[in-house]
């Protein structure tokens, strides 16, 4: 007889397994203090839970990320769609947007220091930038490979080029756009993060810093959790986004047997 074991089950054991190796390897001072107790750092959250300073820390960050990604959004899918049905704007833009693409935001980011200082207007800006580019090229692709016959079905029917966009090369488009928003939803609170860590701008990442700079492991290893269950909390939400917009899709249709 075959037993069936839920997957969340199986998920829970492997947490608390790996609870269990940490725990044993922090009583055998294997990194010293450098890696404290679970039980340690799980108090020191709860304590962290409890005061001001981490909530207005905590929305600082998630203010920075999901407005940064709102706006590469839709900047990004506007600018796809530009770029992906106009020819003349796709060769002017091409070398310029291929020259972007491996640049990473960490890159840009002693300048964009320099420019705008350690403010929450700095790890916008970064987020903005390593969000844009990839929303960009995925709708460029989603639009470039909506079908030919669609569009000259729509165009018999007497449908002008804005209608053809909004109702036919949109829509064939969304599978991409939903792909890159999945991707650039963690991304956006990596880079707020990293923006707080190494630029100094407001949140988290200035949090986990000096947490580093003034050898409070435990307050470090609590932050950083936080920042796992956040990371979850943005990759559940976009995949449930997209899954309600794109209930119409086959990828997304129940099959009936």
């Amino acid at each position: 007889m075959k037993v069936s074991i839920h997957p969340y089950a199986l998920s829970a054991v492997g947490i608390a397994g790996a609870l269990v190796i940490w725990q044993i390897l922090s009583a055998a001072n294997l990194a010293g203090n450098a890696l404290p107790a679970a039980t340690t750092v799980f108090a020191t959250l709860a304590s962290i839970l409890g005061t001001g300073a981490f909530w207005s820390s905590l929305g600082a960050t998630l203010g920075v990320a999901l407005l940064a990604l709102a706006v590469a959004a839709v900047a990004g899918v506007a600018l796809g769609l530009l770029v992906g049905s106009f020819e003349p704007v796709h060769y002017a833009t091409a070398a310029v947007l291929e020259f972007l693409k491996p640049v990473p935001p960490i890159v840009i980011l002693p300048l964009a220091v320099l420019v705008l200082g350690p403010t929450a207007e700095m790890s916008f800006f970064l987020v903005v930038f390593g969000c844009l580019l990839p929303i960009v090229m995925q709708t460029v692709d989603g639009v470039q490979g909506a079908d030919p016959v669609a569009r000259d079905t729509a165009r018999s029917y007497g449908m002008g080029e804005g209608e053809i966009l909004a109702r036919v090369v949109l829509p064939s488009a969304m599978p991409y756009i939903g792909t890159a928003m999945r991707v650039a939803a963690p991304a956006a609170l990596v880079v707020t993060v990293v923006a707080g860590l190494l630029g100094g701008g407001p949140g988290l990442g200035q949090n986990i810093y000096q947490a580093q700079a003034a050898g409070d492991y435990a307050s470090l290893y609590a932050l950083v959790i936080v920042l796992g269950v956040l990371g979850l909390l943005f990759q559940a939400a976009t995949r449930l986004a997209e899954r309600r917009v794109l209930h119409w899709h086959e990828s997304y249709r129940e099959v009936v047997h």
